[in-house]
């Protein structure tokens, strides 16, 4: 059974996710949820969140424990970007792209024989 959760329109680059997304592929959820609050970043945190979120779906909605998740697939994808100017020397300007990403996870139940 898979239980997913996502964020949209993350005002925070893709590219600064995807590094931390690479780490928690295939831990149990309990051991991810771990790894995000030992690292200080804004990805992390709201990795973190998403992962206690997708741990709440399956506990409250698949009656399954968080005990028994391990994360299957977690997915970044690029959003919209905010385009914006900042006055710069001679009267020019310069542009300043503000991106955004969509966020996913995916918590598989672990296979027990």
């Amino acid at each position: 059974m898979e239980i997913e959760a996502s964020l949209k329109y993350i005002r925070v680059s893709s590219k600064k996710v995807i590094g931390l997304t690479k780490l928690l592929k295939g831990k149990t959820a309990a051991k991810a949820l771990a790894m995000t609050r030992c690292i200080s970043s804004k990805s992390a945190r709201l990795l973190k969140n998403l992962l206690m979120s997708a741990m709440s779906n399956a506990e409250n909605n698949s009656n399954l424990p968080a005990s028994d998740l391990v994360v299957s697939s977690m997915a970044v994808t690029d959003g919209p970007v905010f385009k914006r100017f900042v006055p710069a020397a001679r009267g020019s300007a310069h542009p300043i792209r503000k991106r955004t990403s969509h966020i996913s996870v995916v918590l598989k139940k672990i296979e027990s024989d």
